[in-house]
This record gives C-alpha cells, structure tokens and sequence, in this order.
C-alpha cells in the first residue's frame, strides 16, 4: 500500500471520529437545552416514551418546530379584568359545588388559552403548545383537565379538588397575564374577608362537600 493511500485512509478515520464527537457534542447539548427550557416537563415526557431520551427529544423538538413561534396574543385589561371576574365567581362557586366549579375552570382556562393563541384543536395539541411556553405550570392544567373529565375514573375527594383549583389558579394568573398576589385572582370570601389559599377556607371546603 503506497503512502498516498495510507494518508488518504487516515485523513479519513480522523474526519469521521471528529463527525462522531461533534455529532454526540450537538446531540448533548441539544439535550441540556431541552431540559433546561422545559424543565418540569422533561422527565414525564422521557417517561411516556418509557425512557427512550432520544424519544422523547425528538418529541420536544418537535414541539419547539410546530408551537415555539405561535403568534401569542397578551390579554386586554378588558379581557383581563373579564376572566378574573370569573375565576372568582368558580372559586365563590367551589363552596357549594365543588365538581361543577372545577369543570367550569376547566373550561375557563381553555377558552383563555385559544383567546391567547393556542391551538383550539384537540386538548393533546393544546398541551403540547402550552408546554412549550408554559412549562412551569402546566401541571395544574393538567391536574385540572383530569378532574374535570374524571380521567381515571376514580372519585375525587373534595380536598383533592381544592388543591387542584388552587394550582390551577396559578396557572390562571400566568395565563391571564396577572401579577402573583393580584387580588382580581383572589376574592373575598363570604363574609367579606379575604380567603386563604386560592380563596378557598377549610371551613368552605367542608360546607361545598355537604352539596
């Protein structure tokens, strides 16, 4: 074999480890990138893919291709001061009605999310772009779209739903724009004071699950 060819052979072998560790470099970083921007929602979606990492970034970036330039819409103060009006109104409601005040927030935070710009196609699409600009708080979306749908058919102790209207809400006030500790997003509870947690008392919670 002459010395041309054994050169030749050798710039090759050194071009193709340098295409390897660079690939696994991009690939790496890539992957730091996507737990760092999705954070909460990185490891559930590594195990919906049950645990395929490669799986479930591909899953993200595809997210990132189809949502991450979505045309969002901030909310008018009108429209703003309208959806805390009703947040406080499902909160009121919870005393009496737990079940009901729960799907009506439910419904609530879905029309605020098409009103933004998010998909109002199938609640999977609608996730899937709400996990791409509001990663931190869309379990309580999540928590609350299943208790509203009754999504794995147990039944829900009023407790249960107080915690999950509660975070819920604090999707609400990202969703909606408002600052934390707006009190649009709290009301006064019956009686005139004001509610702890979310607007929801230990002592309401008891009465809503006498309904």
């Amino acid at each position: 074999m002459s010395s041309g060819v054994v050169i030749i052979l050798a710039a090759v072998a050194v071009i193709v480890v340098v295409a390897v560790v660079l690939g696994m470099f991009v690939a790496r970083r890539g992957g730091h990138g996507l737990r760092r921007r999705f954070g909460p929602e990185y490891e559930p979606t590594v195990a919906q893919h049950n645990g395929d990492v490669k799986a479930a970034e591909k899953d993200l970036d595809e997210r990132v291709r189809r949502y991450g330039d979505l045309k969002l819409q901030p909310p008018t103060a009108e429209a703003r001061g309208r959806y805390s009006a009703e947040w406080a109104r499902v909160q009121e409601e919870f005393v009496d009605s737990p079940t009901r005040a729960v799907a009506e927030a439910e419904a609530l935070l879905g029309r605020l999310a098409q009103e933004r710009g998010f998909p109002d196609g199938s609640s999977e699409e609608r996730l899937a772009a709400l996990s791409v600009h509001h990663p931190q708080h869309l379990d309580g979306y999540r928590r609350i779209r299943g208790a509203a749908q009754g999504a794995d058919g147990r039944r829900v102790s009023t407790e249960e739903l107080r915690e999950t209207l509660v975070q819920a809400h604090e999707f609400f006030v990202v969703l909606a724009g408002e600052r934390r500790g707006n009190k649009a997003g709290r009301p006064a509870a019956r009686g005139g004071r004001h509610a702890s947690r979310g607007g929801l008392r230990h002592h309401d919670i008891a009465r809503g699950s006498q309904s």
